[in-house]
């Protein structure tokens, strides 16, 4: 409804007041009509404002995105810039509140290690309905936003959910196209191979860090050896009982690939795990195992094919999988991300995508694959996520929640900001989720 359509009802609700004979109601309204209505008038033009200045602030990122993109590309040339960020930008803003719109481009090529920008200004205003009465028959609107690029680059670990719970409600299904539409919207950032690289890391209880590894300096099998074996009996006594024998553990080759948390403190850590057995990430034969995790790449066909592969199975274990996506965006063993170049800076990112609450780890009194118990799993997962963030790490959580469970209080707290979070409670929101997430990520090369 307009501005103008809410004046007039409530004007003519104030002809009724004033017509009415009972009491004093025609006195007590006249005197608290107008601030009343004065406020309520300020509001609804305050609002319409505010939706038009973020409709333009929508579009010119869109713009400066755009204009870069063709400016790398020569598509067009610095004299052209301004003459496209017009078409740009009214092809993209449709707010039918900002008149008098003007748009200004600003390109500044790279000079040493200064990136080149693209700055687009934006002014206008709205004609207000209310506030005119009080002497402002407009308000004033306006954003800027720069694009940067030439050296910067994106590193994004995409942590993903693939307990048994997402099978439920077409989440599975809704997840996989929604997620590779996110690598598709990361790749298009990149003007050259290695400028935006994506690891994946499906988890569930434990996470997947490939069988080929079990000879690696990195696992540690103490758990393993002790649970994974059979026992050979070398005496018996005359009512037929062992009374010794002796234990031989599994070959380690025949492990499938699993590994589960860290000794504490090194559980919410990110230390490369070739020093001592508390600093190695446990192998466990987990009957649930997930697929296999990948490290950076910018084979964006590969990571949608392994995306594509995954199946639901397990309990839920977030913080093995945040682990995991904060190794692969550390410079050590045992993921050992490709070499950054000094020329450039590295903006790190890691998206979480959970279904659910923490069930599970590696500690049998924290959780049983159902319930966790005192929040202690949640208290180690606020731990890492403070760290990952004290790193420099920008972190996006997702809860799919479609089973009306709590909204998750740690999800929440683990995210780098309130913009960095979403729940959705529908497998139908998760696309627009993800969406979400790639637009701001896509802003990451935006300054303001």
């Amino acid at each position: 409804m307009s501005g103008a359509s809410i004046f007039n009802r409530v004007r003519t609700a104030a002809g009724r007041f004033a017509g009415a004979d009972q009491g004093n109601i025609a006195v007590i309204f006249a005197i608290t009509a107008v601030p009343i209505i004065s406020f309520v008038g300020a509001a609804i033009d305050y609002t319409r404002a505010n939706a038009a200045r973020s409709a333009m602030q929508s579009a010119l990122d869109s713009t400066s995105l755009m204009l870069s993109k063709d400016l790398v590309n020569g598509v067009i040339t610095p004299s052209q810039i301004n003459a496209k960020a017009a078409t740009y930008f009214t092809a993209l803003y449709t707010n039918a509140d900002g008149k008098s719109i003007t748009i200004d481009a600003t390109y500044t090529p790279a000079s040493g290690s200064t990136p080149a920008t693209i700055k687009v200004d934006g002014a206008g205003d709205v004609t207000t309905d209310f506030m005119k009465v009080a002497g402002f028959p407009k308000l004033a609107i306006g954003t800027t936003s720069t694009t940067t690029w030439g050296t910067q680059r994106m590193r994004v670990a995409l942590v993903l959910d693939v307990t048994g719970s997402m099978a439920n409600d077409g989440k599975m299904a809704a997840m996989k196209p929604a997620a590779k539409k996110l690598i598709d919207t990361l790749a298009a950032l990149a003007a050259n191979p290695g400028d935006v690289y994506i690891s994946l890391v499906p988890f569930a209880k434990d996470v997947n860090v490939g069988a080929s590894n079990y000879d690696q300096n990195w696992i540690n099998w103490a758990d393993w050896d002790a649970d994974n074996g059979y026992s050979t009996c070398t005496a018996w006594n005359s009512h037929g009982h062992c009374t010794s024998s002796y234990w031989t553990a599994n070959n380690h080759n025949t492990w499938n690939g699993c590994v589960t948390d860290r000794d504490q403190n090194y559980d919410t850590l990110n230390t490369a795990p070739t020093g001592g057995p508390s600093t190695r990430f446990y192998a466990e034969q987990y009957n649930a195992c997930p697929a296999q995790l990948m490290q950076l790449t910018y084979d964006f066909a590969a990571v949608k094919d392994k995306i594509d592969s995954l199946n639901p199975n397990g309990g839920t274990n977030q913080p093995i999988g945040i682990a995991w996506g904060w190794q692969s965006l550390t410079d050590s063993a045992p993921l050992n991300y490709p070499a950054e170049d000094p020329n450039y800076t590295y903006k790190k990112v890691l998206i979480v995508m959970s279904d659910g609450l923490n069930t599970q780890d590696r500690w049998p009194s924290y959780g049983n694959g159902q319930t966790q118990y005192s929040g202690q799993i949640d208290a180690r997962q606020q731990i890492q996520c403070d760290n990952i963030k004290a790193a420099g790490i920008t972190i996006y959580t997702m809860h799919v929640n479609t089973s009306g469970d709590p909204t998750s209080t740690i999800l929440q707290s683990c995210a780098s900001s309130s913009d960095k979070f979403s729940t959705v409670t529908s497998s139908s929101q998760i696309a627009a989720a993800f969406d979400s997430i790639g637009t701001q990520l896509s802003k990451l090369r935006v300054s303001r």
